[in-house]
């Protein structure tokens, strides 16, 4: 039933490469990747490289979870980026400016920002990140 759902509103499952111009349905659990979060970050994180399995995109898209006492490491940002708290509690920081980040705050961020992002407490920090892309990526 899920199939036929997906194919009468014109998607398909990702990672099969569908028709141009057709979306596709990215699950989740696809995407997991432990890892040592970006940019000289510390600590550990759960990252769900959502957008990497989508044919053809012009935009990143990714949930990450930070893990107690990790970071994402200070960079130079080339493109305005978006984060988003699901949930937990994490310190942004913007060309010097730090500010507290909960579960409903967003940090829009600005093309030539110097940004970065440290987890506190003792509750993972959720955070949905989203930028687009230098050109499309195949």
């Amino acid at each position: 039933m899920l199939i036929a759902l997906m194919v009468a509103v014109g998607l398909q499952a990702a990672p099969a490469s569908p028709p141009a111009g057709v979306g596709v349905v990215i699950h989740e659990a696809d995407t997991r990747v432990e890892q040592v979060p970006p940019h000289n970050g510390t600590g550990m994180s759960t990252a769900y490289r959502i957008s990497d399995v989508a044919p053809n995109r012009a935009m990143e898209f990714r949930k990450r979870v930070m893990h107690p006492g990790s970071s994402i490491g200070l960079h130079l940002i080339a493109h305005d980026e978006v984060y988003y708290v699901v949930s937990g509690e994490g310190d942004v920081i913007s060309d010097g400016v730090t500010t507290r980040m909960t579960a409903g705050d967003t940090a829009y961020l600005y093309d030539g920002n110097n940004v970065g992002i440290t987890q506190v407490g003792d509750e993972d920090l959720v955070l949905i990140i989203a930028y687009p892309t230098a050109q499309r990526v195949p």
